[in-house]
């Protein structure tokens, strides 16, 4: 039987060559997934051409590249990405930057 209920922490963890991502929920519609990068770690610049994404911020402080912007986010914030738009993040913190990311549809 499947989940609905998943506690961030015991899915977090730690990858030194590159972040570390893994799948939290996944249907036709939304990918749920949680990423972790430890201090000074990059989820390089990308697009989705044809998929919405968010990234709450559980954990952590990065630097959000957003088009041609660049902004600054801590725990509590959502940072939103629509599909075709140039995005990517590093961790600017001290520790660990944990993020709920949501696609949809779903990849």
């Amino acid at each position: 039987m499947m989940s609905y209920v998943k506690k961030i922490a015991d899915h977090e963890g730690v990858n030194q060559a590159k972040f570390y991502k893994t799948t939290l929920f996944r249907s036709d519609a939304l990918l749920v997934g949680l990423n972790c990068l430890e201090p000074g770690q990059v989820q390089s610049a990308h697009t989705h051409d044809d998929q919405d994404k968010f990234y709450y911020v559980a954990a952590g402080h990065g630097r959000f590249q957003l088009g041609d912007s660049h902004i600054e986010a801590a725990a509590g914030e959502l940072v939103w990405c629509p599909a075709g738009l140039l995005h990517g993040v590093v961790n600017v913190g001290d520790g660990r930057l944990t993020l709920l990311v949501g696609i949809a549809p779903a990849p």
